[in-house]
Formats: structure tokens, sequence, C-alpha cells
């Protein structure tokens, strides 16, 4: 009994020490490009070392994408977060990662998670919680960072100094420094800086307006390719 007792012990320490038993494994993922448009790079900014994006493209932590005039690209950042950036965009991916149940090759997923900096132009954003795993996904500009209580069609536009987000389904939360949090529903878009504290009627302004057709254009094409993607995909 001495023994069995100590060999459980021992087992239950190298089990410890190695990872192959560890309550949640993380790992870096990378973007998938679903389609590409026009003239679009991607890399390592910092030292302006670009390489034009292709669909078998890997888009890794630390890269930047920028699109051209009348570019575009879709992309699959972790299931459940598509985004379709516009021309003259620029973003940069800053976190994408999943943890996993120990060692298992299929399922067993605790969490996904993905960031991005809208540095400048318009991204639409799709957001859907696929399964019951935890999935958390930020849009960030300089003034606001963006996201989604539930599943969501949002889009939001910046130039560097001016944020605009409109939301064309569910909600979305923002969170802001000095100010207090604030949820766009449907059919409401903000602006930072600015002095009000309530979402306004998009109706009332003709580029959150554009927002939303924008947005709702978007959305089918994402749903379809994030379809036959979600069906080939291992984890």
């Amino acid at each position: 009994m001495r023994f069995v007792s100590f060999s459980s012990v021992l087992a239950l320490c190298f089990c410890l020490l190695g990872n192959g038993c560890s309550k949640g494994i993380t790992r870096a993922t990378t973007a998938t490009v679903f389609f590409v448009r026009g003239n679009v790079v991607f890399g390592n900014a910092e030292r302006n070392d670009f390489q034009p994006v292709t669909s078998k493209s890997k888009i890794h932590v630390g890269d930047t994408v920028r699109t051209a005039e009348g570019a575009s690209i879709n992309l699959a950042l972790i299931p459940g977060a598509f985004v379709q950036l516009f021309g003259n965009s620029e973003i940069k991916i800053e976190d994408l990662r999943l943890t996993k149940d120990g060692n298992e090759t299929a399922g067993g997923v605790l969490d996904r998670r993905a960031q991005i900096r809208l540095n400048r132009g318009k991204i639409v954003s799709l957001f859907s919680r696929s399964d019951r795993s935890g999935s958390h996904f930020d849009v960030t500009t300089s003034q606001v960072t963006f996201a989604p209580d539930s599943d969501c069609l949002f889009c939001v536009w910046t130039d560097g100094t001016t944020t605009r987000a409109t939301c064309g389904r569910g909600e979305v939360s923002t969170s802001a420094d000095a100010q207090p949090p604030v949820k766009i529903a449907a059919g409401y878009f903000s602006q930072w800086p600015t002095a009000s504290r309530e979402p306004t009627a998009a109706i009332a302004d003709a580029g959150a307006q554009m927002d939303i057709k924008t947005a709702l254009d978007v959305e089918p094409e994402l749903l379809d390719q994030a379809a036959g993607w979600q069906n080939r995909r291992v984890f």
C-alpha cells in the first residue's frame, strides 16, 4: 500500500512539473486570411519590413496589416471573431491566443482571446460565441477600446485623433481613459472625443448611417467565409 501511495504521489509530481496534466495550456495563434482584394501588406512596422498578403499568409501577434486605396481584407482572428479591413486602413495584431485543457488535440478549449489596434481607417467586426468556451475580442484605437458583450456586428472608424463606433447588431461596450463605460446598442453610435455620455441614434448622422449599411453588407460575406473555415479548423 505504501508503494502504491508513493507511486501515485510521484506520478502526480511529474504530471504537475510537465504541462501534460496542467489545467490550461496557452499558445499563440495566427490570423487566417479569408479573402484579400487589391494591395494589402503585412509585417513588422518598426523595421518597415512588409510583404504582400496572400490567401496562405499567416499573420502573427505583433504584425501590422495595411491596405491601399480600394483594397480590403477579410480575416478570422479566432473562432467567432471575424473582421473586414477597408482601404487606406491599418491594424496591429496585439493578442491572439487560446488556452486548452491539457494536451487535448480536439476540443477542450477553455479560453480564446483576440485584440487588435486600429491605427487608422475603418473596420467591420463580427463577433459570435459559437460554443461555451470563453471568447474575448477587443478593438482598440488611440481614444477607446471596444468589446462586444455578446453576438455583435459593429463598425469602427478612426483617423488617429477622432474615433466613431456604430453598432449594427447586438451591443458593444466601450472603455476610455477618464470616461465612464458606454454601451452602444444596435442602431446607435458614439464618437470620441465627445462631451456626450450617451450614444446617439445613427439616423442623426450620415457617417453613422453609412457605417451601419456597410456593416450589414459585409455581414453575409463574413458569415459565409466563416462557415467554411470553421468546418475545416482543428481547434
